[in-house]
């Protein structure tokens, strides 16, 4: 299938890019004509990622860069303006899910890591990268499918996944109307993130069979929806949420 090149000249930051669904998702931004930055916590990882991307013909650079630290944040953002000169799309991606603790059984320094990564990190990358941010420009936060039931094993993990859906709301006002905001809502995918629970073979049967589809999600099915949502076909939608998930029971 021959893509079509929506995001010609612009440039595309992707956090938590160097595998999975962010690395999915650069790849489709690339594609279709996007300069794009990716980023993660290990070197090894981000210049692996920025070959696989070059090796298809796409301009990619990356930066090291784990979302809780400052100084990183702020090097990621200030290395794109300094090679692109400003950003048209931001998707923010890192998460994490330190704990398959009931809530209640949590300690205090676990919470703190999901609200820092999973939702203030947004925030903060956001506010850094705001003085940039082209006129038209998109971003997308990667909510879950977590955020509309959370699962036992994923509880507070959903909790946060649900703020970042009132943080798309929230900002649209505020970034309007010169950049949308967004949230994508993935199903679930068999990445590493989530292997723990798509590699058991019971609980994918148990997905699949919720799923009207009646399989698992792709990263280029997260792609795709992320491309639309940054792209200009969806000019006219801010501070929604997209459910990628093959119909899985979310909401109404």
């Amino acid at each position: 299938m021959e893509l079509p090149r929506r995001f010609a000249g612009k440039v595309a930051i992707v956090t938590a890019s160097t595998q999975g669904i962010g690395f999915g998702i650069a790849r489709r931004l690339g594609l279709e004509g996007a300069s794009v930055v990716v980023s993660s916590r290990k070197q090894k990882n981000v210049d692996e990622a920025v070959a696989a991307l070059k090796s298809q013909g796409i301009d990619a650079i990356g930066v090291v860069c784990h979302v809780s630290n400052e100084k990183q944040r702020n090097n990621l953002i200030q290395q794109t303006v300094q090679k692109f000169g400003h950003i048209d799309v931001l998707v923010s991606n890192a998460a994490a899910n330190p704990s398959t603790e009931a809530i209640l059984n949590m300690p205090e320094s676990i919470l703190d890591k999901l609200w820092e990564v999973n939702v203030k990190a947004s925030i903060l990358l956001l506010q850094a990268a705001q003085p940039y941010l082209s006129k038209g420009s998109s971003v997308i936060l990667i909510s879950s499918i977590s955020a509309f039931h959370p699962p036992p094993t994923m509880s507070m993990y959903g909790v946060t996944k649900a703020a970042l859906l009132a943080l798309a709301k929230a900002l649209s006002s505020e970034l309007a109307p010169d950049t949308r905001i967004n949230c994508l809502a993935p199903g679930f995918v068999p990445t590493h993130f989530a292997g723990f629970i798509t590699e058991n073979e019971a609980i994918r049967k148990e997905i699949e069979g919720k799923c009207p589809l009646g399989r698992l999600g792709t990263t280029e099915d997260m792609a795709a929806a992320a491309a639309f949502l940054a792209s200009d076909d969806a000019s006219y939608v801010t501070g929604e949420t997209l459910v990628v998930a093959g119909g899985t029971p979310s909401r109404l």
